[in-house]
């Protein structure tokens, strides 16, 4: 039996279908969520409100030509799905949400914001760019202006201690989906690069944490057994891919795709997708505090400088044994181009990794022409260093 056809893997492949008749029977109890769209949005207060953290949807292609008439064409295809699927009334966890947590991780996400605003109830945080005490300072009065927004919003008291349990909640989560990533370590990995990130995607969606990490750490176990017994979709031989840059989810995937397809394996993700979502929040002292430290140390190219991201390349291309780097850029994302051009330099040099950029967006107009670049690149790897 394929690892698609398992159980777990049935169940997290439907959540999305599932978590909207929840969402929608929930509503009629009384149920409040927010919807998110970016890491910096802390699910901690949300979750401690009583309410529902949702990811709500921006991956899809469909949207983007109703989004147009308002946005300029040349705008990262991320914020105008984002839009698109807001002003098209397509998206069901944006229909269901009470609230929309936002952030300024960029100037094009930050004025579509105010549009976006006049759709829904929006929070927009202010969000430093730099990382230092100064920054923490102010990031903290944004997360108590964030918590009093919710409080006035579903007429609840955040208390330390439901901080402090949402807080455990969230880290046992990003336990759980650690270890489920931690298994591409293994040679050959014993999960798809699209079967990842169909968890990946997936899980955003659920509105039940616990169910989020019951179904993760059931498929953890089932990917041990496949391991043990030999059974891999890949063999020793196959080029092991660390795929880096902006986030993605199921319909801004063509680039994963071609990769497998190609013979690659994609082992890693190291975008917002993936490893960036995994650090935990430090459970002792004052717990809002310890979410502001967390949220701030996210180390995505809106942040100048940027060290931190160079460190997770780094520690992820040695412990999952990378071949290469290909780092993915929307068009339109100024910062994450502008950084690439380090990362090369940083991935070439210092981990003596061949590295590859792409740029593009979410239609299929390139795909012949990043399959070539691809294939090629996967000869490169397939080289004995």
């Amino acid at each position: 039996m394929s690892l698609t056809q398992t159980v777990a893997f049935q169940r997290i492949a439907t959540i999305r279908e599932r978590s909207v008749i929840a969402l929608k029977e929930s509503k009629e109890t009384g149920l409040k969520v927010a919807g998110t769209y970016c890491q910096y949005s802390p699910a901690e207060l949300i979750v401690a409100a009583g309410a529902a953290a949702v990811s709500l949807c921006g991956t899809s292609q469909t949207p983007i030509p109703a989004a147009e008439k308002v946005l300029p064409r040349n705008l990262c295809p991320l914020i105008k799905s984002s839009y698109g699927f807001a002003v098209t009334d397509t998206c069901p966890f944006l229909y269901f949400a009470d609230l929309l947590v936002a952030e300024t991780t960029c100037d094009g996400k930050k004025k579509m914001y105010e549009l976006l605003g006049q759709i829904k109830p929006l929070h927009l945080m202010q969000l430093p760019q730099v990382q230092n005490e100064t920054a923490l300072d102010s990031w903290i009065l944004e997360l108590k202006r964030l918590k009093e927004r919710l409080e006035d919003s579903f007429g609840v008291e955040i208390t330390p201690e439901r901080l402090r349990d949402a807080i455990r909640l969230l880290n046992e989560e990003r336990r759980s989906l650690k270890e489920l990533m931690d298994m591409c370590r293994l040679k050959p990995a014993p999960i798809s690069g699209m079967e990842l990130l169909t968890v990946l995607h997936n899980t955003g969606f659920n509105i039940d944490r616990r169910d989020n990490i019951a179904l993760m750490d059931q498929l953890t176990a089932e990917l041990r057994r496949r391991a043990a017994a030999g059974i891999s979709p890949f063999t020793e031989a196959t080029p092991r891919v660390l795929l880096s840059g902006v986030p993605i989810g199921i319909g801004s995937d063509k680039v994963v795709k071609l990769v497998e397809e190609c013979g690659g394996s994609v082992v890693g993700f190291e975008n917002c997708t993936g490893y960036k979502k995994l650090d935990p929040v430090d459970e002792a002292g004052d717990p809002l505090v310890a979410v502001a430290e967390r949220y701030l140390r996210v180390p995505c190219s809106c942040m100048s400088p940027n060290p931190g991201r160079f460190e997770l390349v780094k520690r992820l291309v040695e412990e999952f044994q990378v071949d290469g780097v290909i780092d993915l850029t929307w068009q339109g994302c100024h910062t994450f181009n502008i950084e690439s051009h380090a990362l090369k330099q940083f991935v070439q040099e210092r981990l003596n990794r061949p590295f590859l950029q792409i740029e593009t967006d979410y239609s299929e107009s390139d795909t012949e022409q990043l399959k070539v670049r691809i294939e090629a690149f996967l000869e490169i790897l397939a080289r004995p260093r």
